[in-house]
């Protein structure tokens, strides 16, 4: 594996990413607020570009059996990964699709040294 400097991290504000090209990836890093992440800019669907997807958060939704009344509840901020192309939806913590318990996206080791973020591929 090698190091690469992708940004400094006080670029990236927390629920935002940042996109870079790395030994002939794409690769995009998000911060989570509490640690970052990095992926692939690939979707494993068709192949477009899951970076440029937007972070909605997530929802918790429930109906009342007696009465079928419903309630929705927002859960975590930034929780989820929209793909921009077809819709296909990633847990942006762990990168994996949400319809699709088998299928992931690619992922780095990422970390902060020296104020940027490091990516390992």
């Amino acid at each position: 594996m090698s190091d690469h400097v992708v940004a400094p991290a006080a670029a990236i504000e927390p629920g935002e990413r940042v996109v870079a090209q790395i030994a002939g990836r794409e690769v995009a890093v998000f911060d989570l607020g509490a640690e970052y992440v990095a992926y692939l800019n690939w979707c494993v669907h068709q192949g477009g570009p899951c970076a440029e997807g937007a972070l909605p958060g997530t929802y918790e939704a429930e109906s009342d059996p007696a009465t079928g009344a419903p309630s929705v509840e927002r859960g975590r901020q930034g929780g989820s990964l929209h793909r921009p192309w077809h819709g296909w939806e990633y847990d942006v913590e762990t990168g994996e699709c949400r319809s699709r318990p088998d299928v992931a996206l690619p992922s780095y080791p990422v970390r902060v040294e020296d104020g940027d973020l490091v990516v390992s591929l």
